[in-house]
């Protein structure tokens, strides 16, 4: 059973930064693409950024040059740094495989809120 735990988001001011982590249990994750995901009130959810198990990245144009993906696999977790951040920023933020999402992985997220 995979399960992924979102951590680290909180209220930041614009133009700050926040990093956020997945914490995963099972031990397939070091096998897996994974992503970062963001779904914003009254919007569809959407992919933020992706990672495959041997580091190559994509990232959304509205990441590209702010925001990066990385992995620690020895510990199983997925990392999000998040810089230079915008009010369009704030929504939930979730992990789970990627570029293709897997529906039983989506765990509670992690709130990101960017404003003054």
């Amino acid at each position: 059973q995979v399960q992924f735990v979102e951590s680290g988001g909180g209220l930041v001011q614009p133009g700050g930064s926040l990093r956020l982590s997945c914490a995963a249990s099972g031990s397939i994750f070091t096998i897996l693409g994974m992503g970062w995901y963001r779904q914003a009130p009254g919007k569809q959810r959407e992919l933020v950024a992706t990672i495959t198990r041997g580091g190559s990245t994509n990232y959304a144009d509205f990441a590209k040059g702010r925001f990066t993906i990385s992995r620690d696999n020895d510990k199983n977790t997925l990392y999000l740094q998040m810089n230079s951040l915008k009010p369009e920023d704030t929504a939930i933020y979730y992990c789970n495989t990627g570029p293709t999402f897997m529906v039983s992985y989506w765990g509670q997220g992690t709130q990101v809120t960017v404003s003054s």
